[in-house]
């Protein structure tokens, strides 16, 4: 075993040769003190200067002593051919201050570099270069540029635009940079099969389901134009058409999906899996998710609270023809025109999600929509006559507020009319911010979902549940 392969392993390193010297200079220092001795003693001044050199001898091995205690336990560089301690702060838990691990921030990045060797490693030692961490990495080529996009843990006092500076200055261009949160933490891979597993089980998770793996963007559905022979209204073939920032896919049903994103181009790689999750929800077809809560009212009656879609179409209509006219005109702010129209859009799972209330024999007394609009989503409430005021509405809003919250969405608004007390009575009982705009006698009241839980005012999967608000 050699001696470098024993200071690996922590034991000192011997060397004899070094041992046989120093034994040679501790003789020959002997002999040559005892000769002078010899010489000086017989001197007048001999004591003197024996004492004077005993003192230098003993002050020179304290300080061989000192001097070897502070140095010796390095081995020297040139036995080793180590190198010499790294003067920075090592990497590691015993290194890091009380407090640092939450100081660091993540971030995702996109930026475009030239398809060539070695860009990926000048974008990667920049990054190094300002303690950046890489967690992630995804390429999109382009021909001759790829974009690369990043999720990233740095320091938390590094501001974006020193990190989007050392980009560019390695080579990248048309940087764009965010942050981001524990959820991004998620591998694409999985995060693609999680959001196709929603797709799969509930058809109104498919415009979430784009927004997620798209990033901030706007999705709009439009239905297929009269006479169209099931082509979108701007001719859309079926494998879709990519524009920069815009994307239209042919939607299952012969209508549209436009997906918008100003800040950033789509990239190919983009295009084919927002085309996968269509293609999948267009061969699995309408499906509704099949549970339902049985309530009980405080005057003992139990309703049933479940998911509609279009198959609900029929008893949506009969609904609407109990309804008083001012209850129509409360809720579609003005006069009531053709109900197919309308109510097919409202209850089309594509356009969002839709809660009833029926009895027992099965009528539908209720209907609650959340709706998704562009980046922003409604809320709206139709209690038949007699069903009103009792509860009804605010479970059925709750239950909408806490679908929105498990989709992501930072506010949901509902537009009525001032003289609307019922629905305004059940927007402030959600307990939450709300901001208040009128505008030629309509009212837009929106609630902020900063903060609040699935389970706010009222949640799915409870069962004989009581009802008592009003």
């Amino acid at each position: 075993m050699s001696d470098v392969t024993r200071a690996k392993r922590g034991r000192p390193v011997h060397h004899w040769r070094r041992d046989v010297v120093e034994l040679a200079a501790l003789f020959t220092a002997v002999a040559v003190a005892d000769g002078v001795a010899n010489l000086v003693g017989h001197g007048p001044d001999g004591p003197a200067l024996l004492t004077v050199s005993a003192a230098l001898l003993v002050a020179t091995a304290g300080f061989h002593t000192w001097w070897a205690r502070r140095h010796g336990h390095a081995p020297p560089t040139g036995d080793t051919d180590a190198r010499p301690p790294s003067e920075e702060s090592q990497a590691g838990p015993s290194e890091l201050p009380s407090g640092a691990a939450g100081e660091s921030a993540l971030w995702r990045m996109r930026t475009t570099v030239k398809d060539a060797p070695g860009s990926l490693a000048a974008l990667c030692a920049a990054l190094a270069g300002h303690r950046v961490d890489i967690l992630s990495l995804q390429t999109h080529p382009l021909g001759e540029e790829t974009v690369d996009e990043f999720l990233l843990r740095g320091p938390g006092g590094l501001a974006a635009g020193e990190i989007t500076r050392a980009v560019a200055l390695a080579g990248g261009s048309g940087t764009w940079i965010e942050r981001a949160d524990a959820h991004d933490l998620v591998d694409a891979p999985t995060r693609v099969l999680g959001l196709a597993t929603r797709t799969a089980l509930d058809a109104a998770e498919l415009p979430l389901a784009l927004r997620q793996l798209l990033g901030r963007c706007t999705i709009r559905s439009l239905p297929a134009a009269p006479g169209a022979g099931g082509r979108g209204p701007e001719g859309v073939p079926v494998e879709g058409v990519l524009e920069d920032t815009v994307m239209r896919l042919r939607a299952p049903e012969g209508g549209v999906i436009t997906v918008e994103r100003p800040y950033l181009p789509f990239t190919p790689t983009e295009f084919a899996r927002a085309r996968a999750l269509v293609e999948l929800d267009a061969r699995l077809g309408p499906r509704v998710p099949s549970g339902q809560d049985v309530l009980t009212l405080p005057e003992g009656n139990a309703i049933t609270v479940r998911r509609a879609d279009t198959g609900d179409l029929a008893a949506a209509k009969a609904m609407h023809e109990r309804c008083s006219s001012r209850t129509l005109g409360m809720r579609y702010h003005g006069p009531v025109g053709d109900a197919d129209r309308y109510l097919r859009h409202l209850l089309s799972p594509r356009f969002g999600r839709t809660l009833a209330v029926q009895t027992p024999s099965g009528r539908v007394v209720g209907l609650g929509h959340l709706l998704w609009d562009g980046d922003e989503t409604e809320v709206a409430l139709l209690i038949e006559d007699q069903w009103q005021r009792r509860g009804v509405g605010a479970e059925l809003l709750g239950r909408l507020v806490a679908m929105a919250v498990e989709a992501g969405c930072e506010s949901v608004y509902a537009v009525t009319q001032a003289s609307n007390t019922g629905m305004v009575a059940a927007m402030r009982g959600l307990d939450l911010p709300l901001d208040y705009q009128i505008e030629e006698g309509t009212l837009v009241i929106t609630a902020r979902l900063d903060g609040a839980t699935t389970g706010a005012r009222a949640g799915s999967g409870r069962y004989d549940e009581r009802v008592t608000r009003d």
